[in-house]
């Protein structure tokens, strides 16, 4: 990277983070990492609003979900020793699991094609935010109920936080540490990533860590945060520590070359379509460059770690303000590194019929939907579950959902009247519009209970009544979406998010139950009592 290079990347970053750089405003940290060496690091914005404390150097923020990738480095380490295998069942380490008619393994753990469903999603839809205090036995008592899977183990991908709570309890059994001794002592210390370290109590006082807001109006609220945390996104660590372990993973100090292969070997499918979630990493092509990434979130704590290594690069990007969106940055930045690189295709045009997507569309097989709007500056914008994002166009036509996981592409068919949907594994779905809701069905109102879940659910009206294995005070409210569809609406820490639900009935139209999709909770039965 020339001078000129850098003062060049240096304004763009500037200009991306202008807007942090308040005292009232939490704050937003962003590295450049060239050759092993930081080259940038830009911050602003405040660690502390409350005692003027400003985003520095040395700020330690949470980093959530970018942990998966320290949690699969203990496991291969582990697994470089003979000490376990990546083929090994996972009953073997928890034999209270139900034995699914498809043995789940480590590497499905690791690959995110457990099928388990997300530990989290299972908790709040019995009724239990973030914000709320539970046990790690808790989450663990989640995952082992589960007597049916979101799909087959390795013929999908979904992303699931319960797959490495389960990898992280797998070292501590392995090993005889705790995971977070055993990343201190193999990992961070011998990398000097001193500012680093696994802290599962979202209570404890660490040194330099920014405080987590979101935006609340025109200013900013603490977040709630209450459940322990452990290899699913536990670790606090700051741009200069995750730049070093960047650096490890050209020069290989900690595990060698294999461990870096390792961590980024794919999977396939078996409809021959490559899994883009290699091992707490995801791979994605960005206009003909390979990318290697990961994003975090946790309730006022956003991270984006991306590396792009025919350029030797990282970028990464932290916040405190769980209303920034670090990947965005993260693909502004890695867009500037891109121009006139060598191989790197142009950014597609953007269609000039983006209105006609404008609307509802709703796969009713699932069901799941999605909701499309145009922002002011005319871009796509798409919201499943309750989750907004921007689509970008892709070279073939198609949309697709701007993310780190290209898990949704489509486009408009029938005169717009209908969607073709590619989801994960090369599934292809015709998704429907949408034109009028239909009101709720006039039977719809009883008890509705999981025992996968620990949960029933009562519906009176628009309603419904959470009670659950430990919060007994949540109520949602239900919208229409077509006949015996509806969607379930919920507010949390993390804002407003809804599912989709299906009322089941038997052969003589008796309602006998509801199927409910969520992000990452797929076709999951509630019985009608």
């Amino acid at each position: 990277m020339t001078d000129l290079d850098l003062r060049r990347l240096e304004a763009i970053t500037d200009r991306l983070i202008a807007g942090h750089d308040r005292r009232d405003s939490p704050g937003v940290s962003v590295g450049v990492v060239r050759d092993g060496a930081l080259v940038l690091h830009r911050s602003a914005g405040m660690a502390s609003i409350e005692l003027g404390v400003p985003v520095g150097p040395d700020t330690t923020f949470r980093i959530a979900s970018v942990s998966k990738q320290f949690t699969c480095a203990a496991i291969l380490m582990l697994a470089a020793e003979g000490k376990l295998s990546v083929t090994d069942p996972v009953q073997k380490y928890f034999p209270d699991m139900v034995e699914y008619e498809a043995p789940i393994t480590i590497d499905h753990l690791m690959h995110n094609n457990s099928g388990l469903r997300d530990m989290l999603q299972n908790m709040a839809m019995g009724g239990c935010d973030l914000a709320i205090p539970i046990k790690l036995s808790d989450l663990v008592d989640s995952i082992m109920r589960q007597r049916t899977l979101n799909f087959t183990p390795g013929t999908r991908y979904l992303y699931s936080n319960s797959n490495f709570l389960l990898l992280g309890l797998i070292v501590e059994h392995v090993s005889g540490s705790k995971l977070a001794d055993f990343l201190a002592t193999r990992i961070f210390a011998p990398l000097g990533m001193n500012r680093t370290a696994m802290v599962d109590n979202p209570a404890a006082v660490v040194p330099r860590l920014a405080t987590a807001y979101l935006p609340d109006g025109t200013g900013f609220r603490r977040a709630q945060h209450a459940y322990p945390i452990h290899g699913e996104g536990a670790l606090v660590s700051s741009i200069v520590d995750l730049a070093l372990w960047h650096r490890n993973y050209e020069t290989g100090l900690v595990g060698g070359a294999a461990l870096r292969v390792a961590l980024e070997a794919q999977s396939t499918f078996p409809t021959r379509v490559t899994n883009h979630y290699a091992r707490g990493l995801t791979i994605s092509d960005v206009r003909g460059i390979r990318t290697v990434s990961h994003g975090g979130l946790w309730p006022g704590y956003v991270t984006e770690f991306l590396r792009i290594p025919a350029l030797s690069t990282a970028i990464v990007v932290i916040s405190n303000n769980g209303g920034t969106v670090p990947y965005r940055i993260g693909q502004q930045l890695l867009a500037a590194l891109l121009d006139g690189a060598p191989h790197a295709y142009p950014v597609p045009a953007r269609p000039d019929h983006l209105s006609a997507y404008v609307g509802r569309f709703i796969d009713p097989v699932a069901p799941q939907t999605i909701d499309f709007t145009l922002s002011p500056d005319g871009d796509l914008l798409g919201n499943q579950f309750g989750t907004p994002g921007p689509f970008k166009p892709m070279p073939d036509g198609r949309m697709a959902a701007a993310r780190s996981a290209p898990d949704f592409t489509c486009r408009l068919i029938d005169d717009g009247a209908a969607l073709d949907v590619e989801e994960d594994a090369g599934i292809v779905r015709r998704w429907e519009r949408v034109l009028d809701d239909a009101p709720l069905p006039d039977d719809l109102a009883g008890i509705y209970v999981s025992d996968e879940m620990a949960a029933r659910w009562v519906i009176a009206g628009p309603s419904v009544r959470v009670d659950g294995p430990v919060a007994r005070t949540a109520v949602w409210s239900l919208e229409p979406l077509a006949p015996d569809l509806m969607r379930i609406v919920s507010s949390g820490s993390l804002g407003q998010s809804w599912m989709d639900a299906k009322l089941l009935r038997d052969d003589a139209g008796k309602v006998t139950g509801l199927l409910v999709n969520g992000g990452r909770v797929k076709r999951l039965e509630l019985r009608r009592e």
